[in-house]
């Protein structure tokens, strides 16, 4: 290609020591100096060189290779460093290929155990204060005020329940609260910095404060072993980590939006064995029948077998069978209290603390 039009010329071409003799097929003939050749990227395929001389529209050409790379070698030893085959372009597709690789590798062991193990790491040193203010967060997305059932005969009932069961941890950094929501959901989650959400689902699904207390205990464990603060320090700091890997700086402003997933959020099996069992412990320390969270779990199981539909709070704790289980054998041995919580109280006046209406 003469580099003045598109057209292209079929050319015999004579390499020399000095350069490149080209003769088109009308017979015209021109010489390339070496020093003035230039190999340039290649779109044709592996079997052939692009060469080119010129400037902004150069001179082209297209030689075999093989043959090309295999005389040039031959005429002109000293010089046959100024060109290489096309196929080491592929060394370059698999240079990205593996430093792809490695991102995602780097990105994949952050996920599965860098992050993991720095927020174990940090989770001690996070101040109580802010904690807190991520809990507000979360309330304030997943319990707003509309939402929220409130009455205040009825709500000295929980913290009676949360106070007894304080009574163990009592040096507890942490002032516990109960909000109720009224939602037709049997859930409930325990937020960073003491707050406790029940939906009026779950606190109708209990028939004794100590079914409720042995809810309650779980989740407070939940924040006293700062699984809820940890599960979104690795849930921010795996979207901070992402966008980085793509280049968006809007990552670092997600914040705590990240609270608004807590409720999807899933606590590995050890989180949650964990929270059984340091609730037992809570429940007996605090004079609490601890039976009541067997009970209570028992009871809802029955009951999801009949409409074959796992309750949310259920579908978050995985191996509900096995967790029975396991309950049973820590209550096994447990003391029964001569007094029951709550005494004299009709339970049923705090399962109706939500004012009747069609479920939002």
């Amino acid at each position: 290609m003469d580099g003045r039009t598109a057209e292209r010329h079929r050319a015999g071409v004579r390499l020399t020591p000095m350069g490149l003799q080209i003769t088109l097929e009308n017979k015209n003939s021109f010489f390339w100096p070496m020093e003035e050749i230039q190999q340039s990227k290649n779109f044709y395929g592996e079997e052939q060189v692009r060469l080119e001389r010129g400037g902004k529209t150069p001179e082209v050409l297209l030689l075999p290779s093989s043959i090309f790379l295999k005389r040039i070698k031959e005429i002109s030893p000293e010089k046959k460093k100024r060109f290489h085959p096309p196929a080491r372009r592929k060394s370059w597709v698999w240079v990205v290929i593996l430093s792809a690789a490695g991102v995602l590798g780097m990105t994949a062991s952050l996920y599965l155990w860098g992050i993991p193990a720095m927020t174990s790491w940090m989770a001690p040193y996070i101040p109580v204060s802010w904690e807190e203010r991520l809990g507000r967060s979360v309330v304030d997305t997943i319990a707003p005020v509309e939402k929220r059932c409130e009455d205040s005969a009825q709500s000295k009932k929980f913290q009676e329940i949360l106070n007894a069961l304080g009574s163990s941890v009592p040096h507890s950094p942490y002032k516990f609260r109960v909000m109720v929501v009224n939602s037709p959901a049997v859930n409930a989650l325990a937020a960073p910095g003491g707050s406790i959400v029940i939906f009026r689902g779950l606190l109708e699904k209990t028939t004794t404060p100590e079914e409720l207390a042995g809810v309650l205990a779980h989740e407070m464990q939940h924040i006293l072993q700062r699984h809820a603060t940890r599960a979104l320090l690795q849930h921010v700091s795996m979207k901070i980590l992402l966008a980085a890997a793509v280049g968006d700086a809007r990552g670092l402003s997600y914040g705590l939006e990240g609270a608004q997933t807590l409720g999807m959020l899933r606590y590995s099996r050890q989180k949650e064995e964990e929270a059984d069992r340091e609730a037992i412990k809570m429940l007996i320390t605090s004079g609490i029948d601890p039976r009541g969270i067997l009970t209570f779990f028992e009871t809802v199981q029955k009951e999801s077998k009949k409409s074959l539909k796992l309750p949310s709070y259920l579908s978050t704790h995985p191996d509900l069978e096995e967790r029975i289980q396991r309950l049973k054998t820590l209550t096994a041995h447990a003391p029964i209290p001569t007094i029951g919580l709550l005494p004299g109280y009709d339970w049923r006046n705090l399962t109706n603390i939500c004012p009747s209406q069609q479920d939002p």
